[in-house]
């Protein structure tokens, strides 16, 4: 039995609605304080992405840090902007839709 996408109806072997997901985002990674000094990067995504909890859990073992979710962003404990750049380029999103801030 094939499983189906409930998205675009293909196989999950010919599902490209992930990729199409991917190249439509606009990604804003930004730094937080926190009370107590503590300082948070967080990647932010104009649209909801699908695997979220994936991704973070990618994102933590790659910063080797701590995170969480909430809403469209995901929240990374220190600051990695740079790090989560590269994490997310690796990761399939196009370079020219992440964009860095300055710190908030």
């Amino acid at each position: 039995m094939l499983n189906i996408c409930p998205k675009c109806g293909l196989p999950m072997d010919l599902c490209v609605c992930e990729s199409l997901n991917q190249e439509d985002q606009r990604i804003t990674i930004s730094q937080e304080s926190r009370k107590w000094g503590r300082v948070v990067t967080v990647v932010t995504f104009n649209s909801e992405v699908e695997n979220l909890k994936k991704l973070l859990k990618k994102a933590k073992t790659y910063c080797a840090s701590g995170g969480t979710t909430r809403e469209n962003a995901i929240e990374i404990q220190g600051d990695h902007r740079i790090k989560l750049k590269k994490f997310l380029i690796k990761q399939g999103f196009p370079e020219e839709n992440i964009e860095i801030a300055r710190r908030r």
